[in-house]
Formats: C-alpha cells, sequence, structure tokens
C-alpha cells in the first residue's frame, strides 16, 4: 500500500491534486494507477519525491475524433420522457452500448433533435506533468481489500463521481482506451 502526495498539471495549469494531509492511497502494482505513474515512484521510500511527463500514449491516451458522436435525443428518455435536466455542456452521463458496456460520455452540444457527447477521457491526447512524493510505504492488510471493486484492477465505488483520484475516467488504468467502450463495464471516476 502506497501513499503519495501528488500535483497534476495539464497545460500549465493544476489539474488535479491531493489534499494536504490526505494522500492518495492505492495498492501497488494492481493497475489502480496508470503504469508510467507507478513506475516512475518505484523504488521510492517515503520522503522521496519525482517529477515526471507522460505523453499521451502513456497518459489517457489520443483524442480519438470517432468518439464524438451525435446520439438522438431520444436516447436520454426517463420514464417516458427526455431527460433535458442533464442534457447541457459539460453534464457527465453514464450510459451503455447495445453490447452492454458502460462509459461516460460528456455532453458537447444539445441541438433541436440530437446531442453530441464525447466518449474520449476528458485527459485523452494530453501530456501530464506529475510532481509527487511518496509519504508511506507499507504492507497491504485484509481491511485495505475491504469495499474495492470485485474486478481487481480498480478502486472505485460506481457511483459516477469526477474528483480525478484514480486518474483514468473509467477506473481501468490497465486497459486499452483507444475504443471508448474498453473500460470493462466501469463508468466511475471515483477512487476515494
Amino acid at each position: 500500500m502506497v501513499g503519495v502526495d501528488y500535483k497534476l498539471t495539464v497545460d500549465g495549469q493544476i489539474a488535479d491534486q491531493s489534499r494536504p494531509g490526505e494522500p492518495l492511497e492505492f495498492i501497488f502494482g494492481t493497475g489502480m494507477l496508470l503504469p508510467k505513474f507507478e513506475e516512475a515512484i518505484l523504488g521510492k521510500e517515503p520522503g522521496e519525491s519525482v517529477e515526471f511527463t507522460l505523453a499521451p500514449k502513456d497518459g489517457y491516451g489520443e483524442f480519438i475524433p470517432e468518439a464524438v458522436v451525435e446520439l438522438p435525443k431520444n436516447t436520454f428518455m426517463v420514464n417516458g420522457k427526455v431527460a433535458d435536466e442533464m442534457l447541457y455542456p459539460g453534464s457527465q452521463i453514464p450510459m451503455s452500448d447495445a453490447q452492454g458496456n458502460r462509459m461516460v460520455g460528456i455532453v458537447k452540444e444539445v441541438g433541436a433533435d440530437t446531442v453530441k457527447m464525447d466518449f474520449n477521457h476528458p485527459m485523452a491526447g494530453k501530456t501530464l506533468h506529475f510532481a509527487v512524493e511518496v509519504v508511506s510505504v507499507r504492507d497491504v492488510t485484509p481491511e485495505d481489500l475491504q469495499g474495492r471493486c470485485s474486478c481487481g484492477s480498480c478502486n472505485h465505488d460506481h457511483e459516477g463521481c469526477d474528483c480525478g483520484h484514480d486518474h483514468d475516467g473509467c477506473g481501468c488504468e490497465g486497459h486499452d482506451h483507444a475504443d471508448p467502450c474498453d473500460c470493462g463495464g466501469h463508468g466511475c471516476h471515483c477512487n476515494e
């Protein structure tokens, strides 16, 4: 179990960071974080710091234009009515494809009869700069495993929040996101 304080900078702006006194804790080597993130802190002891930059291919992948699609507005029917209250630019909507794969789409535009949705990860195509300090390293306890997702590759609650602490929109860092549906059936965003 590793605890880290971190700051993620994207395009010169802080995109995410741990809260003071609340390090991000994760089980090293289980795919909870980006593989290159774990590689960069491998062997670091508490008190050691490292800064590194990940190209899109080592982060959340390149932006895929085909993952931006126009959907009929009636796709968003709830109880026989279009759920207009959730259809606004920036809204994140959990959805499923025809095969039952869960994914989260971001509303880009709302038209009279269609909604433009982006199924790319919000950080797709972005270069990520991390500043990380290792705060703790210890053996995993049975309590650490309580409440973890049974898929074995992520730490999330499936509630759909977007705190960003899992550093991967679907919670499954070990998966290839070249296909926006390839997140193993997870639609959450929270690692707390």
